[in-house]
């Protein structure tokens, strides 16, 4: 495949993808600040009946565009996975935002190509924003580019977190409270609205100590193209390595050397 002929491609993908996005993400809507209830899974995360609408309409319409790509979902799990295109779909991240009322919730949209994340939306329909980016084509906010902002001092950071429960499950207290005590600015506007925040030059760390395919997929390509980077904390660069860091580059590896140095 030529660039040329890559960047068209990832071009009909990115468009897909934001029209599918933003139709999930408004079907959201019509349950949004309702009486809707959320069940339980086996995982203890929670699931409404507007997650489950939600992804339906877009399994539909990915379907019916592209009925020769597979689809990854976490409601209703997978189907063609292993294809060179993979759709990879979260219909609500943040379900506990959403059933609060809370407007800082996502619809996440992906594109694997042969394995790698390589279009990315997110969504925020309560907000009337949406993030969307693809490789080498940039990243844009509401149809604006986008970067990251510089920030080159851990002391002028604003750091970002979903909540403290899991940073203390999963074991990095000891960085959590030495990243607390150097940066400026920490707030839990978490899920996939804080990496968007750090994509759209609103914030400098987000970290997420825990996530699914269905989480991580689209938050690569927007971060990455707007300037940022998104590794695992121990700087790896990958979808598939269950927590994430979305950074601007100037605090970066310092922030790496805080996790490593306080691993348990």
């Amino acid at each position: 495949m030529t660039a040329s002929n890559r960047d068209n491609d990832f071009k009909q993908l990115l468009g897909a993808a934001e029209e599918i996005a933003r139709l999930g993400g408004e079907s959201t809507l019509e349950m949004f600040r309702t009486s809707v209830e959320a069940e339980y899974k086996e995982d203890e995360t929670p699931v409404t009946e507007a997650d489950r609408r939600a992804e339906e309409l877009i399994r539909r319409e990915i379907r019916k565009r592209f009925p020769g790509h597979g689809i990854i979902g976490e409601e209703y799990g997978s189907d063609g996975e292993d294809r060179d295109i993979v759709w990879v779909v979260d219909p609500i991240d943040g379900t506990r935002s959403f059933v609060h009322g809370i407007p800082l919730y996502t619809t996440l949209v992906a594109v694997l190509v042969e394995g790698e994340s390589e279009v990315g939306v997110i969504c925020a329909p309560a907000l009337d924003e949406m993030v969307s980016a693809a490789t080498g084509l940039g990243c844009h906010w509401n149809g604006r580019p986008c970067r990251v902002r510089s920030c080159n001092d851990l002391a002028k950071a604003t750091f970002l977190t979903t909540d403290i429960e899991n940073v203390w499950e999963y074991g990095h207290k000891g960085a959590f409270e030495a990243l607390l005590s150097r940066t400026r600015l920490h707030r839990t506007w978490g899920d996939a609205y804080g990496h968007m925040m750090v994509a759209t030059g609103r914030a400098d760390l987000m970290f997420d100590p825990v996530l699914s395919i269905w989480d991580a997929a689209a938050l690569k390509p927007v971060v990455m193209e707007a300037g940022g980077l998104y590794t695992d904390t121990r700087g790896k660069s990958s979808v598939n390595s269950e927590e994430a860091l979305s950074c601007v580059p100037g605090i970066h590896q310092e922030v790496i050397e805080l996790f490593n140095q306080n691993r348990s």
